[in-house]
């Protein structure tokens, strides 16, 4: 396994009641159901309220999810690079709350 692959089990796994998938053929992190963080091109990608969202955004490298190259990106979901790999648990978190926050 990669180091960045580790890091993002291990992002995933630090929140509880997440379980593992599959979105797009990438590896993600599930709670409740809901995709909330994806393995993508050794980055993950985070699915964020605005605040968080923008955050991530501010981090050099860091780009909204295209995962189809269209120019289509995803507008609440952001990719960051392993180079950040340290706020890749703050929002891991951030993620799972908000995907909760989400669900009826």
């Amino acid at each position: 396994m990669s180091k960045e692959l580790d890091q993002f089990i291990i992002s995933g796994e630090a929140i509880e009641d997440s379980s593992p998938g599959k979105m797009f053929g990438h590896p993600v992190y599930k709670i409740k159901g809901k995709a909330f963080i994806c393995y993508f091109h050794k980055d993950i990608v985070f699915k964020l309220d605005p605040d968080n969202l923008e955050k991530a955004l501010s981090l050099k490298g860091s780009k909204l999810f295209d995962p189809s190259g269209k120019k289509r990106p995803m507008k609440e979901w952001v990719q960051v690079q392993y180079k950040h790999q340290e706020k890749w648990l703050h929002f891991s978190k951030a993620a799972a709350e908000y995907v909760l926050s989400l669900i009826k």
